[in-house]
């Protein structure tokens, strides 16, 4: 049986470190991927490929946080310039700038695309309401003691943020009031949703821990190679993968914690790592300003990997391919 190994494919065209991702839900025209970066210019592009397909300029600073809506018809993107934009992602044109008092890190829409929520170095949530942006915040919620990491939507009732002052909480949208709270040795440095809304992934130290997004119940945590700066759940839960300061991408067993893979193919370390929706590939970003898309199945025939002798596969059966 021939072990293929892993060759990613290269997204190369931002100049500073990418420090986040999201991808859209699988569309009609397949699915894609957005990056954010220090470069100050968020990058559309077709996720199976990694082709690109446009550059959002507008910003004039460093780009922190970034999202799709599920049919991947807009894009948030929060920035150190103060603003959080909504751009029409298929002109990459702006259809709204929102003001803030401080560096946006996180942008997040609603689970039916009607809402914004960003998240500040103002230890500020913010939620903004889609259909009537010059209408201003909707909700303000004073979250955290410190900056804010990561925030998002819980079941649209709630949401969840994560911050420097080492939790992780859950508040309430109609009162404004902390519901829950986690909190952590260390700073936690991710936070993500699983698509079906049940789990919730965060990276924290050399740990990636695995929460209950219903009771907040801790299910599972792992110890990891490194110290982790992103960590993301496979649609199918069987896997979960994670990168850091070692420059290495991890695979592991979310069953049993037990270690898969580990490659090396950025020359940086890793800030952010992602799921496909299909659950066929995931994407890192990095320090070194690509990003790489990893296969889940090594070898498997998808997107632009192709076997480079169907008759005979060889040990590194398929040649890296830079996307355009």
């Amino acid at each position: 049986m021939t072990t293929f190994k892993q060759v990613p494919l290269t997204c190369g065209g931002h100049t500073r470190p990418v420090v986040h991702l999201d991808f859209s839900d699988v569309t009609k025209d397949g699915y894609y991927l957005i990056s954010a970066c220090k470069d100050g210019k968020p990058m559309l592009r077709q996720g199976e490929t990694g082709d690109w397909i446009g550059t959002f300029e507008g910003h004039k600073g460093a780009v922190w946080g970034v999202a799709l809506t599920q049919n991947a018809s807009l894009a948030a993107s929060g920035a150190a310039d103060f603003s959080a934009k909504i751009w029409d992602a298929r002109y990459g044109e702006v259809v709204h700038t929102f003001d803030h008092e401080h560096i946006v890190k996180s942008v997040n829409f609603n689970a039916d695309d009607t809402l914004l929520l960003t998240a500040s170095n103002e230890k500020l949530i913010r939620v903004f309401d889609l259909n009537k942006p010059e209408a201003g915040a909707l909700e303000k919620i004073s979250a955290h003691t410190s900056s804010i990491r990561h925030a998002v939507f819980l079941h649209n009732s709630r949401i969840v943020s994560v911050s420097d002052d080492l939790t992780m909480r859950v508040w309430d949208r109609t009162s404004g009031q902390e519901v829950q709270k986690v909190e952590f040795p260390t700073i936690p440095n991710s936070l993500e949703l699983s698509r079906d809304g049940a789990i919730l992934t965060v990276a924290h130290g050399t740990n990636v821990s695995f929460y209950s997004s219903d009771t907040m119940r801790k299910m599972r945590e792992f110890p990891v190679p490194t110290k982790c700066y992103s960590a993301s759940l496979a649609p199918s839960r069987a896997t979960f993968v994670c990168g850091g300061e070692d420059l290495k991408v991890y695979k592991f067993d979310y069953n049993t914690g037990t270690e898969l893979e580990s490659n090396k193919g950025h020359f940086g370390p890793v800030h952010c790592v992602r799921w496909s929706p299909d659950g066929e590939l995931f994407a890192t970003g990095s320090e070194d300003g690509t990003v790489r898309l990893w296969q889940a199945v090594p070898g498997r025939v998808y997107g632009l990997w192709r076997r480079s002798n169907d008759h005979a596969p060889l040990l590194n059966g398929f040649k890296e391919v830079a996307a355009n």
